[in-house]
């Protein structure tokens, strides 16, 4: 059985309120760069560029980041950007939930082997049970679950939801 935590319209309200704490803690940068980790991280990034491109005037670039989530030791982390197109930059790594910490960390570790202005991360949902010392800059919903629950992003259809299975 899974029930329903955040509705369409609760999914909206976090991605504008996210949008403007990028902007405000990027309030004097010319380009803004949201890293989406590969899957629900990478769809929740989109979303949060377009909200970003109605209220600021910075170039928001996209970056696609790659990763074997099972076996984030053993495999590299990849970007669409290349190094000098994100290097000195402002960066906003972005998942769509954080559990362990294992993949963010995974992500900021790449980032920050590269001179940044600035690197952030943003969730739409921190489950408040972490493995790793990550922490959310911006999140849409802290949630604490038990081990056994697993919560569920739905960006596929036009009514988006999360849940917890």
């Amino acid at each position: 059985m899974d029930h329903r935590i955040l509705t369409h319209q609760q999914i909206l309200h976090k991605i504008n309120r996210i949008a403007y704490q990028i902007y405000e803690a990027n309030v004097d940068e010319t380009q803004i760069v949201l890293a989406g980790i590969e899957g629900g991280g990478l769809d929740f990034a989109r979303k949060i560029k377009r909200a970003l491109e109605k209220i600021c005037t910075a170039e928001i670039l996209l970056c696609k980041v790659g990763m074997d989530k099972a076996n984030p030791l053993t495999s590299p982390v990849t970007t669409s950007l290349k190094v000098s197109e994100y290097q000195d930059r402002s960066i906003v790594l972005v998942d769509d939930v954080l559990k362990s910490g294992t993949t963010l960390i995974f992500g900021v570790k790449h980032f920050l082997e590269t001179p940044l202005k600035q690197l952030k991360t943003a969730v739409l949902v921190d489950r408040n049970y972490k493995r790793f010392p990550v922490k959310a800059d911006f999140k849409g919903l802290s949630l604490s679950t038990s081990l056994e629950e697993h919560v569920r992003v739905d960006f596929s259809t036009r009514n988006y939801g999360v849940y917890l299975d």
